[in-house]
């Protein structure tokens, strides 16, 4: 038997590496997706849905218009509801602080066409009349913002990475990147298998900065454990993402199954991709939901579970080329690589195939310094 040959092999086959593969794959480029368990299995099966544009960056601002134009058009693409909906996001400040920092960011966003609103404390309990507003001064709002179902982004992927002649492997982990000098020509498997490709995408996720040392190459990336949990259905208590950025707050959401589906970044945070679930979670999370919407005594948790992270030291993406010929990342999403997937993939194939950058892109850069904080993380 030859060598078997791709195109692109992409490992990783979460949000962020599949809607690279789909990209790629439009542009008639035999893509291979390596997945070391299942679609989603690291960190997009584990996430909560979330989609926004209120960031602190131009940068990041402008990559979620392009994922959020995607998302509102997955529909007539994929051919089947991603359960995306509008609902908003409501960022909550406790402090004149808080909301004076709200005020400097909203000038960014409207600057970019973004439709955000300050609004006072009043003005947060008219939008969700359930909200307890005791020590609440104001808020930032941002209505066009909202939520999709991850499984079903990505088994739109799935369906279009096939149609279009392209593969992804399942149970498939890479243990070695092949090299020759400076360029990278494919990899090994765990079972031993090699397979060549002239470019390989480093998606792995939490994974990312093991699979770029093996291709010799720093990936600041490092995972950290979070917890999440889901109620039953209740009635609509809530329509925005409300998020509580006090240091014992939490960010919850009602799905269109009615469904509250939620939580908190956990201080000092838990380095490490263990993704062990906690009963102490449970406890704390369910405190901190019910004094921000009180109504939600009547909720019960119907499923908890933990994903990790993948935080880069400014908590914004690197999506870029590297010094090794052929060899190129697109991780650290730090939280956010559901919303970032669509425009990450869109914008990851132009990258590899065309490379150009779609606008100034220092903030994703590997070489960056990783000096300036993403504010709203």
């Amino acid at each position: 038997m030859g060598k078997q040959k791709a195109d692109i092999i992409v490992i990783g086959g979460g949000v962020i590496g599949l809607s690279s593969a789909y990209h790629l794959s439009k542009r008639k480029v035999r893509v291979l997706v390596l997945e070391k368990q299942f679609p989603g299995s690291g960190s997009t099966g584990r996430c909560i849905g979330g989609i926004r544009l209120q960031f602190s960056t131009e940068a990041s601002i402008r990559l979620m218009q392009e994922s959020m134009a995607q998302f509102q058009g997955m529909q007539d693409e994929f051919g089947f509801s991603v359960e995306f909906q509008q609902g908003g996001y409501l960022f909550l400040a406790h402090s004149e602080e808080k909301l004076d920092a709200f005020r400097k960011v909203s000038k960014i966003q409207k600057n970019l066409g973004v439709d955000v609103h300050i609004l006072s404390s009043a003005d947060c309990k008219a939008l969700v009349p359930h909200l307890n507003t005791d020590g609440l001064i104001g808020g930032v709002y941002g209505p066009k913002d909202g939520q999709a179902y991850p499984f079903k982004v990505l088994k739109g992927y799935l369906d279009c990475i096939q149609k279009n002649g392209s593969e992804v492997r399942l149970f498939s982990e890479v243990v070695e990147i092949l090299r020759e000098g400076d360029r990278v020509t494919g990899v090994k498997t765990a079972d031993g298998e090699e397979l060549y490709a002239d470019v390989i995408l480093n998606a792995a996720g939490p994974h990312a900065d093991r699979i770029g040392a093996m291709a010799g190459v720093e990936v600041r990336v490092a995972a950290e454990r979070h917890e999440a949990f889901i109620t039953d259905r209740l009635p609509n208590l809530i329509k925005p993402m409300l998020v509580d950025y006090r240091p014992d707050g939490c960010y919850f959401q009602q799905m269109a199954t009615g469904q509250i589906i939620g939580c908190y970044s956990p201080v000092p945070n838990i380095p490490g991709t263990d993704t062990q679930a906690s009963i102490e979670f449970i406890s704390e999370m369910a405190k901190r939901a019910v004094r921000l919407v009180p109504e939600l005594w009547k909720a019960h948790v119907i499923r908890h579970w933990a994903g990790s992270y993948e935080n880069t030291p400014d908590l914004s993406p690197i999506i870029d080329k590297t010094s090794i010929k052929g060899y190129y990342l697109a991780c650290g999403m730090s939280g956010h690589g559901f919303m970032f997937g669509p425009a990450v993939g869109k914008f990851v194939s132009q990258i590899i195939l065309d490379d150009t950058y779609p606008y100034e892109w220092s903030e994703f850069r590997l070489d960056r310094d990783y000096s300036h904080m993403e504010l709203m993380k």
